[in-house]
């Protein structure tokens, strides 16, 4: 618990091609083969574009007088700056990593559905403190005075106005779409990928009463299996605690509803 928990259409290309060798073959065994018509055959329909379920608001109106966007892998300091302003600087300092924002915050969104994230593409760093449990190594329990090592992460996220956040969101979106399809998603859409882990957290089931740990190795591990079996960043949730895990999903929702409110187009 400790560690780091934080195809039809190449078939029918196929189909095309054997039954084409199988006609050349036939009519060249014959000695005077009929003169014949070939029919065309039909070549398969191309597959369906991907449907985006959720596009990006229309920033251009709030993006007028704005400096035109970096390039990704330039793109780390203008992010910053512009979270010092919606986060406030003494957070963005003491929380963030500051190489490959963009990246580092796509890849993790990416995994949170996931049994486990990548620590080396994580955007924050450690949580401070030291994980504690209540009993020994034949019962374990989650101590609660662990959640007190989220709080001061969690008041900075109670304070973010969601409107100035997704505001920067939606203006920095290009370089979040292309961090996303460098991922291997060429036609995914990140904000539908988004909403998507964000309905996913806010599922986290809610565990008030003690939680069992077992720790088959170095690290422990929730020892109800349900629990354990849970996506990491559900698991994370739990880890904060109810109060904590309750403000985290307040915000949540907030975003959601603003990074969902364009129509979508049919």
């Amino acid at each position: 618990m400790e560690r780091k928990w934080i195809i039809p259409g190449g078939v029918a290309l196929v189909l095309v091609l054997l039954g084409a060798g199988l006609w050349y073959y036939l009519a060249h065994r014959a000695s005077a083969p009929p003169t014949t018509v070939a029919v065309p055959t039909p070549l398969p329909a191309p597959p369906p574009e991907p449907v985006t379920q959720h596009p990006i608001p229309d920033g251009s109106k709030d993006a007028a007088g704005r400096a035109p966007l970096p390039a990704l892998n330039d793109s780390d300091t203008p992010i910053l700056a512009a979270l010092d302003g919606v986060v406030g600087a003494a957070p963005v300092k003491d929380y963030l990593i500051r190489e490959n924002v963009v990246r580092r915050i796509v890849a993790t969104i990416d995994n949170l559905p996931r049994q486990k994230l990548a620590a080396q593409k994580l955007p924050v760093v450690a949580v401070p403190g030291v994980f504690k449990v209540q009993g020994d190594e034949l019962h374990a329990t989650l101590d609660a005075q662990n959640f007190a090592r989220y709080g001061r992460m969690v008041a900075v996220i109670r304070g973010l106005d969601m409107q100035r956040a997704a505001d920067l969101y939606i203006h920095y979106y290009p370089l979040f779409q292309s961090a996303y399809q460098d991922l291997g998603y060429p036609t995914g859409y990140f904000n539908d990928r988004l909403v998507a882990v964000i309905d996913m957290l806010l599922a986290t089931p809610q565990v008030t009463e003690p939680i069992d740990l077992v720790r088959p190795h170095v690290m422990y591990e929730y020892a109800d299996s349900a629990l354990e079996a849970l996506p990491a960043g559900q698991k994370i949730l739990i880890r904060m605690g109810p109060e904590n895990a309750a403000a985290i999903k307040g915000k949540l929702t907030e975003l959601r509803a603003i990074v969902t409110a364009a129509p979508i187009k049919h």
